[in-house]
């Protein structure tokens, strides 16, 4: 049985859309939104009662459900434009910048992005459709200063594993994303600092 917070959500957001919804195309729309977190459906309607200018669907629903892959806008945003670039993407990312990537040699970015866009939603769509949980992989490019703060960035968003970007790159262990407490003048004060203060509380032990 579906939370009645999530019910009323689905009522108010059908009526807002101008959708007219059945006791059984709820019950239907209820049962087929059932293995996803509620959480996430909530914020999914919500969404939807912002964005939509049309009728309220179970693929407009599930397209808004956030299930790790970023937005259109977040994911053009660091596309790899050129061929020291590097990226963590997923695989709708990766097949959408190929379908765009004619008109990105032609100089035309902006039908660029809109034919990028047009494919990543679709793709994504299909893949939440079919449950098809987000699956980044890495492509580096000739930069190679320019791949750490990438496969940095993903560790800490928790897209690839530590291991896989020591993979990628040898040295990537040694090369940590946050500087050592201990590394910069700075850090060094402030731990002197905070050592005097530790010796206060302690009495000057």
């Amino acid at each position: 049985m579906a939370a009645v917070d999530l019910i009323q959500a689905l009522a108010a957001t059908a009526e807002l859309c101008g959708t007219n919804l059945s006791e059984a195309a709820a019950k239907m729309l209820l049962t087929d939104l059932a293995d996803y977190d509620e959480r996430a459906v909530l914020v999914a309607l919500s969404k939807c009662r912002r964005e939509l200018k049309g009728r309220l669907t179970l693929a407009e629903i599930i397209s808004r459900i956030d299930d790790g892959r970023p937005g259109a806008e977040e994911a053009w945003a660091v596309l790899p434009f050129d061929e020291g670039t590097s990226v963590v993407w997923t695989e709708e990312m990766s097949k959408a910048f190929w379908v765009a990537y004619p008109l990105i040699e032609e100089g035309e970015k902006v039908a660029a992005r809109m034919a990028f866009k047009e494919s990543y939603l679709r793709l994504v769509a299909e893949a939440r459709e079919h449950r098809i949980p987000a699956h980044w992989t890495a492509s580096l490019g000739h930069d190679k200063d320019g791949r750490q703060p990438v496969l940095a960035a993903a560790v800490e968003k928790g897209r690839i594993s530590k291991s896989h970007a020591c993979a990628l790159i040898p040295n990537f262990e040694s090369v940590d994303s946050v500087t050592p407490l201990l590394e910069s003048a700075k850090s060094k004060e402030a731990f002197a600092l905070a050592e005097q203060v530790i010796k206060r509380i302690g009495g000057g032990k």
